[in-house]
Parts: structure tokens; sequence; C-alpha cells
């Protein structure tokens, strides 16, 4: 089956000093770089302020500045982005891409033929909106000049971060590498998922499996996720609009964000994260505007079922004539045990619609991806547009010039009280009826189409950018002076006093069950709405919207405990998954005095959160038959009451019984406590975490990278909340709190690797500097000027 794999989606020592002074950079730059001049000044926890008088300046202070921090982590996923990682780790070892980890074969290969496509050229040959802007392309060579800068003046045998230090496959970057990451990240949810199957296709070509009648792909894999609040003036006490970002990426890699403040005075002034390679604010705000980021539920890509011709693997049938995929040779230089190079030639097939996959090719048929983001470079420029819009409406003017978010929402409030959503992201144009006439594959989670008719390719829009994707009249959207929220749910209860509804399905359902991150994230804006939370009266302020995102409330403990502590009241000794009798009365008195919370010291949080993942392993009715999954709802899911149902515990259901038996009897025989807290089982490195997971119903959840050992400790944190930001737009300049959960840099030698880990662990926020007032008052300020 084609499983694609969008899955678990450092650093160098910065100066630290105990007074404000000015460091003149070395002067080694070439007569390229004699152009570019930036200055670096550096806050609380390492966070650089970076300004200039152009784009150019900008990116060279600011790929100066990443290099400090995170040499190690860009030179290593840009052996990534040039299919080299063979070549010196070898063929068998794990890429870096943590969101999908695959062999560095199947990496190298993917990532070659890529380059080799010429797609990145055609792309960059296009005028703007379709190509990027003057403004952008000289973001990105400042940026390359400004890495380079860097190692060239630290030298890779002197770099602080001893994983890189020394290593031969360090070495300066191009611009090429940054507009491959660039690519490759517009592609998170379509082809860069399909990877391995990609790589895979020259193989499958020459061996195609017999037909077996299970030719159906399976689902894609979740993204990662986020939480996102967009609060108007008539949800804060102040009447100022107000924002909650709270993205949920991998803590480790390339897809971290780092957090960066960038001035070009008069033109630009945005603070927020940025992703790793990247040299534009993603998730940020201005002095009048913020918005930020969720993971759309729209499909991004569709699957093209290819109908091979008679006798023929690489030739299939359009309306009933022959047509020839395309070739693609791939050569990857691999590593062999002693060191000795080798190359491996592979090949990609290549359809009409897109690659053709290398997985489920039969004798008949096979499978092509149709990605609406493979050519997609136009979010760069929307992310720099989004920076300098001082309102929603020009944001929206913004997105509907670019069109280029590539998978993900946007919500967005300013200092006027508007609060916005809107999927503006890339989506293929495929209208629910003709998503009914060409579906190839009978599965309502992804779109498989008709490859064999012409009349099954994607459609046009007279508004949108290009053809095949749906135009800004289509897309989902809700301006509010209340609020809009959205936790990686569907469009459709973005606010539940306005439900959106009258999109194509390609954007999500509609009057479908809502998970529980999604409903205690839209239960905590209520009761803050309603005073019912007791923070105080009713109405956001900063301080309430902070201790709201960070409350670790656990919904599945609120709407399921009392059921289970009336249960273990009635039975203090309960059967087992396998019939064993086990003493609960212990656990019960756990969970009845547990917080129900997920803070460091809530003792009974990993207890309840192992028991209800054992509610959702497969279980089976007393006579053998399988039980419907969630089947142990004592009330189940009621479209008119989404935010409500389903809820209860029925305790007759036999998995409910043996989950708590099954749980007591585990923690018992490992001489683990019952009153195990998240602080004592959840690490990232050295530091205790809070938080629980997303199937439990936390909002500000975090995962692991594995089950609890029997030591009580489960693997290190490695996705959840990550770049935390509350702002607070008033009449006199932004109020914002912020903390980067993984801290700054992942050189485990900076000051920076793990501070604003142990601020996190405590549950403190940074106080953000964005005046001039504001960051020449940090008594420790350091600044570096760079210039040639």
């Amino acid at each position: 089956m084609i499983r694609p794999a969008l899955r678990r989606p450092a650093a160098l020592l910065a100066p630290v000093l105990a007074a404000s002074f000015l460091v003149a950079a070395p002067a080694r730059a070439s007569a390229a770089e004699g152009r570019y001049a930036a200055d670096i000044r550096r806050t609380e926890y390492g966070v650089p302020h970076i300004s200039a008088k152009d784009h150019g300046g900008l990116g060279y202070g600011y790929g100066y500045a990443f290099a400090q921090d995170n040499v190690c982590v860009m030179a290593s996923w840009v052996l990534t982005l040039r299919g080299e990682r063979s070549r010196h780790f070898g063929a068998e070892a794990a890429s870096d891409d943590v969101m999908d980890p695959i062999s560095n074969l199947a990496s190298d290969a993917y990532y070659t033929y890529v380059r080799s496509s010429d797609v990145l050229r055609r792309v960059l040959a296009r005028p703007a909106p379709y190509g990027p802007s003057a403004e952008l392309r000289a973001l990105v060579d400042g940026y390359v000049a400004g890495y380079n800068r860097y190692l060239a003046d630290t030298g890779v045998a002197r770099l602080p971060d001893p994983t890189c230090r020394g290593k031969e496959w360090v070495g300066p970057i191009t611009a090429s590498d940054v507009w491959m990451n660039l690519l490759d990240l517009g592609r998170v949810a379509g082809s860069s998922s399909f990877k391995e199957a990609i790589a895979a296709s020259g193989q499958a070509a020459k061996k195609a499996k017999p037909d077996d009648g299970q030719d159906r792909p399976e689902p894609k894999a979740a993204a990662p996720g986020s939480n996102a609040w967009a609060l108007g003036r008539e949800a804060t006490r102040a009447g100022h609009g107000m924002l909650l970002a709270d993205p949920h990426f991998p803590w480790n890699g390339s897809r971290r964000f780092y957090q960066v403040h960038l001035t070009i005075p008069g033109v630009l002034d945005v603070s927020g994260g940025s992703l790793y390679g990247t040299p534009m604010v993603q998730i940020g705000h201005n002095a009048s505007l913020a918005w930020t980021h969720t993971v759309s539920h729209a499909q991004h890509f569709t699957l093209y079922r290819l109908t091979l011709a008679p006798g023929g693997r690489t030739t299939y049938l359009v309306d009933g004539k022959p047509e020839p995929m395309g070739r693609q040779d791939v050569q990857v230089v691999v590593r062999e045990p002693g060191g000795v190079p080798r190359e491996v030639t592979t090949a990609v097939h290549t359809s009409r619609y897109g690659p053709v996959l290398g997985m489920d090719w039969t004798e008949t048929n096979a499978f092509a991806l149709a990605d609406a983001n493979a050519a997609n470079l136009r979010f760069a420029d929307e992310w720099l547009a989004l920076a300098a819009a001082r309102d929603v409406a020009a944001l929206r003017r913004a997105q509907a010039a670019h069109q280029g978010m590539p998978f993900v929402y946007t919500l967005a409030a300013d200092a006027a009280g508007q609060a916005y959503f809107a999927d503006t992201s890339v989506v293929p144009h495929v209208t629910d009826e003709q998503a009914r006439r060409c579906r190839a594959a009978d599965d309502p989670r992804m779109l498989v189409l008709d490859g064999s008719r012409s009349a099954c390719l994607w459609g046009a829009d007279a508004d949108a950018v290009e053809p095949g994707i749906f135009g800004p009249a289509a897309q989902p959207r809700l301006a509010r002076t209340d609020y809009v929220a959205n936790a990686n749910a569907g469009p459709w209860l973005t606010n539940p006093a306005a439900p959106l509804t009258g999109y194509p399905r390609v954007y999500g359902d509609t009057r479908t069950r809502q998970d529980l991150r999604t409903r205690v994230g839209l239960d905590m804006i209520a009761e803050r709405l309603s005073g019912g939370d007791r923070l105080g009266a009713p109405g956001f302020t900063l301080e309430t919207l902070q201790r709201s995102a960070t409350g670790k409330r656990n919904l599945s403990a609120e709407l399921l405990r009392p059921e289970l502590l009336a249960l273990c009241r009635a039975k203090p000794v309960m059967t087992a998954s396998d019939g064993t009798k086990v003493e609960v009365r212990r656990a019960c008195a756990t969970l009845a005095a547990w917080d129900g919370r997920a803070r460091l010291d809530s003792r009974g949080a990993i207890l309840w959160r192992e028991f209800f993942l054992g509610l959702n392993v497969p279980h089976r009715r007393p006579d053998g038959t399988p039980a419907p999954p969630d089947s142990w709802w004592k009330v189940p899911f009621d479209a008119a009451q989404p935010l409500t149902t389903p809820r209860g515990l029925d305790v007759t259901h036999p998995a409910v019984e043996g989950a708590l038996a099954d749980v007591v009897r585990r923690f018992t025989a490992a001489g683990l406590p019952l009153t195990l807290t998240p602080g004592q089982a959840q690490r990232y490195g050295a530091v205790p975490v809070p938080g629980c997971t997303e199937a439990e119903g936390c909002f500000d959840r975090i995962r692991t990278g594995g089950e609890l050992g029997g030591q009580g400790r489960y693997p290190d944190v490695n996705t959840g909340s990550s770049f935390l930001m509350a702002v607070e737009l008033t009449p006199a300049g932004p109020r914002t709190r912020t903390v980067l959960t993984y801290s700054l840099s992942a050189n485990p030698a900076s000051p920076y690797h793990a501070d604003q880990t142990e601020l996190f662990s405590r549950g403190g926020w940074v106080t953000e500097r964005f005046t001039e007032a504001e960051i020449g008052a940090y008594p420790k300020l350091t600044t570096t000027r760079l210039r040639s």
C-alpha cells in the first residue's frame, strides 16, 4: 500500500558578555559581499534583532546570526537537499528529516530527482508573483553571503558546535540550497510526504506485482499540529486585537523555529518565528498586525490512478490513447564500507500528472502524484507581504495577490480589533461534482482520481493566480470582532456562533466529530469570555491569554473521570484483559486526588494517560466479535451538539475495566509509582517537560518518541508546542510574550541551548523587546556590526 509519510512533521556558541559593546566583525567578505551591511543585537536568551538598510543586508545579518546558533543543523540539511547523504554517511542510515526519516539512498534519489527536474530553474525564471520578487532574491542572496561569512570567519575546524566541528561535509551554501529548502517546505503536505514512493518508481516499473484487487492507497498521515486564536475587540478587556500562536512542530532537526526580529527602517519591522533556513518570519507580528498558522485540513494533492496499456508497464491510457511515461535517470554516490565511493543509478518515472509512485504498481495500474505546490515559491513573498501589512485588510490583499500559502490556515488580528480566519492554501481545483464523477478509490480522506480520462484534470478559476487551483472566492473565510480559532480541525467551527459551510469538500467536511483538542480550546475561550475559568473578570488580557494557553487541562479526564471513579467505588477489584483479578483501590485514590492537569507535579496524570490509551486499544465483545472503536463513550457524537459530544464513560463496556486493571498491573510489575508525574516521565534532554497528549484532549500538547518505559520514562519529547507567542496590539505598540520551547540553539555548548526549555518547564515566558527603547534598555545588550 502507498503510505505517504508525514511523521513526527545544532547550534553555535553566541557571544554572552557582561556589558553592552560594539564588535567589528573581521573583514573577510568577498567583493560580491561588499554591498552588504547589517547590525545584529542580541537580548535575553540570545534573541537576535537584525537591522539593515535593504533586503540584501537584512538577509546578510540573518544568515550570519543563524549560523552562529545552528550551523550544524543547516550543514546537514543542505546535504539532504543536495542528495549527498549517502556519499558521507552510507546508503542505509536514516536521513535527517525528522518528519519522514527514510534511508539516505531513498532521500538522495528523491532530492537528486527534484534538482535535476529543472523545476527550480523554471520557477526562478518567472516574474513576480509567479516567481520571486527582487526583494526576496536579494534577501536570499544576502542570507547565503551572511551564512558563508560566518563559516569563513570561524573556520570549520574551529566551529563551537562539536556536532560538526572539523567535518568534511560542512561547507559554504548556495542560493540554490536556500531555494530548494523553500521549495521543499512548500511540498510538505504533498511531494515531500511521498519521497520514498517516488524514489522507488524505477524499481517498481521493472517488477510490477500481480493484481490483487487491493489497489487503494492509504490516507496520508497527520501533519504537524498547531493551535491559534485571533481575538477581536469584543473578546478582549481593553478592546484591542490579540493573538495566540502555538505551532506544534518538531523539536529537533530542520523544521524547528528560530526566533528573530527583522528591521529595515521605514520598510519592515517584524518579529516572530522563522523555520530553519528560511530568511523570513512565518509566524509573527509588526506594530499593528499579528498572524499565525495552523495546518489546513484541505487536500493539497491528488493521486491519479493510471490505467496501463496492455503489455506496457510504462505506458498508460488517457481517453483510450496510449501515452508513454517519462523517465528521469538519477545517479547517487554511495559511500561503501571502507569509504570507497560507488555510483548507484535508479530512475523516476513521470506522467502528465506528476511523478509515478513506486508502490501499488501492478500489471494493470499505477498511481501518479499531482502536487498543487510542486512549483510553488509564492508563499515566501507572501510572508514578506504579511510582515509589511498594517491591518487585516492589507493582509487579505497580500494573500489575494500571491495566493501562495502551501498547506496552512491563516489567523490574524489587528490593533483595531478585527479577527480573521482563512484557508488561502493552495488547493487543487476539484469540485464536489468532479470528485464524485472521477473518484477512483472509495476513501473520503484522500482524493484518488481516474487518470484515464482527461475530463478528470483539475479545473480553473478566473480569480486564481494560475490554472488548476481554487481562487480566493471559493476559500473558507471568516472575519469577526469576537474571535476565530483553530486547532487543526476543518474550517466548520472556526467560531461556533457562525459555522462555516458551503465551501468545496476538498477544503474539509462539516458536521463531523471534533477531536478533543479542538473541543477543549473552544471551551477555554468560552470560559474566558464568561469568566467561568476563575481567572478574573470576563474577557482576555495578555496575562489571562498566557494562563489560558498553558493551563494544562485534560479534557478526557474532565469528561470521563467521574464515571470511572464511580466504577471504582463499586468494584475495587477489576478484571484485566487476560482475565486476571487486580486490586485497583490505590489507583482509584490516586486518580481521585489528581488535579486533572498535566503540570510537572500532577500526581496521577501519567496513570490517567496510560489508562486512556488502553481504552483505545482494539477490544472484543464477550462473544468474541470486534467492538467498534470509541464505543465506550456513553453519549455518542451528535452533529447538532458537536462541542459536547461524545461524552461520558460507559462503565459496562469491557474495555473500561480491562484498561484500568491492565495499567495498574503494569505499573506494579515495573515498580512504578501510581503517582508518576509528567515531570518524572517526560524530558527533553535533561529538562522535565509538562503537558499531555493530543489524544487525551490537551490544548498545549506534547508528543514523546514512544511508549512509557520500565523506568517510568518516555523517550524524549519530539513534538509539541514549539514557538508560543501571545500578542496584544495596543495603540502604543505591541505587548508580546514568547517562549521557544526547545531554545534558540541546537549546539549543546551554547548558552542558548536549553535556557528557554528550562523557562518553559517552569511555566515562564519571555517579555519581548520590540521597540528601539526596549532593545536599548537591555543591560547586557551585545552588538555585532557586519561590514565588508
